[in-house]
């Protein structure tokens, strides 16, 4: 049973709304953020990356600048710029890009669920980072980013079917579109609607949820909860995440590209015939598939196949596109023993585009190119259901989740 929660939501004056929400604050360093927030008073990221209002050699971690988040939070609310609702509430967060689009339900996610493992996981975090965002909820008491989940949506279709009915016949709280062409849009769900109880029941018959970004998020707003717990706080809001949860089939997964600096000594002749050594390789480029890549080398694309061989006894891991081209490429003739660590090779989000990818080895700095097919949502899952970790950079969630739309308060 998935436990989720109404939540009086923290959220933007409407007349306001376009210039407080922001990107998340893990995707951009200290001058991008000060450089967003320059001609923004209200920009949310001087909530959640306070840092950009101090000189670069200030420490991103010390108090000050969890004090200056929490003096910024206050001053947002007597502003009037964030407005706390009257009652608990539910919200549907939709997004457009292109002609894709996916309808999620925005709730508090139980730490409970994260503890038991019913909300599922995929990755390692960085205790750094993970001690970062703690010590941001903790001074704060809110979680003022949402952890991106995802259920099996096979488990219920009609929950997507509510989601969607809801948006399609609803007046949006917010419907703002940002110069990455992404419109996002924000609908609450009141508690005398039939939806909200539909939901709440609807989601308690779910076996789990599983973490689709936010892994750092989530480890934090877990071990806060724990030590307001410990503390003596009791039951509370404490008890639960912020957290955007959209059904699988409605997701867009982009691949994590992979370059390479040089050939480890090789011609690309020689190159190339460890390459067709391994695989099924042809001139052009094609669709890459679960079993399939692009390669971009000396100016052309190629096509390269696996060979069934690479996948007989493969586990969850194993399986992966990302897991069959490191073990069966990379690391045998290109030296990339972890590509954690390794300072030969680089990640490109799938977002970029194939362009990138000629780009940058036309520019002399990677030697090679490799366009990935993308992991499904299904592959995802079963790895977290086995228990294990995806390998680094392996998928890239496209639209992203904007930071601000609604905060979920800890100690009111």
């Amino acid at each position: 049973m998935v436990q989720i929660s109404a939540f009086r939501g923290l959220r933007p004056d409407p007349a306001i709304a376009a210039e407080l929400v922001s990107v998340p604050y893990d995707v951009v360093d200290r001058e991008e953020a000060r450089a967003m927030a320059a001609e923004r008073a209200a920009c949310f990221l001087r909530i959640v990356r306070s840092d950009l209002e101090f000189p670069d050699e200030q420490d991103a971690y010390a108090n000050l600048i969890y004090e200056r988040a929490r003096e910024n939070l206050e001053k947002f609310r007597k502003n009037g710029w964030l407005l706390r609702e009257e009652s608990e509430s539910l919200y549907v967060y939709r997004l457009n890009m292109g002609s894709h689009q996916q309808t999620g339900l925005v709730a508090g996610s139980a730490i409970e669920d994260y503890r038991t493992d019913k909300i599922k996981k995929h990755e390692f975090t960085r205790p750094d980072k993970e001690k970062d965002r703690t010590r941001h909820i903790d001074v704060l008491g809110a979680n003022t980013g949402p952890v991106f989940l995802l259920y099996n949506s096979a488990s219920d279709p009609k929950i997507a079917a509510t989601l969607d009915g809801f948006a399609d016949a609803s007046t949006p709280l917010y419907d703002l579109s940002f110069d990455d062409g992404v419109r996002h849009r924000l609908y609450r769900i009141a508690p005398d609607r039939p939806e909200f109880t539909q939901l709440l029941a609807a989601f308690q018959a779910l076996p789990a949820t599983y973490i689709a970004d936010g892994h750092h998020r989530a480890a934090s707003a877990f071990t806060n909860g724990q030590k307001r717990i410990a503390d003596g706080r009791g039951d509370g809001p404490h008890q639960f995440f912020l957290s955007v949860i959209f059904p699988d089939n409605q997701l867009r997964i982009l691949p994590y590209n992979r370059v390479v600096q040089d050939l480890n000594g090789l011609s690309v002749d020689g190159f190339l015939a460890k390459v067709r050594d391994r695989f099924d390789l042809s001139s052009g480029a094609r669709a890459p598939g679960a079993r399939s890549w692009n390669m971009y080398l000396d100016g052309q694309w190629y096509h390269m196949q696996a060979r069934d061989s690479m996948y007989a006894n493969a586990d969850e891991i194993g399986a992966l596109a990302v897991s069959v081209l490191q073990k069966e490429l990379l690391q045998p003739t290109l030296a990339i023993e972890d590509p954690r660590t390794s300072e030969r090779i680089a990640f490109v989000g799938g977002i970029r585009g194939d362009k990138e990818l000629e780009r940058l080895v036309n520019s002399g700095r990677f030697a090679v190119a490799f366009s990935m097919p993308p992991v499904t949502p299904q592959e995802l899952t079963r790895v977290a259901d086995a228990g294990k970790v995806m390998p680094p950079k392996s998928t890239w969630f496209e639209p992203k989740l904007r930071s601000g739309f609604v905060v979920h308060l800890l100690d009111e």
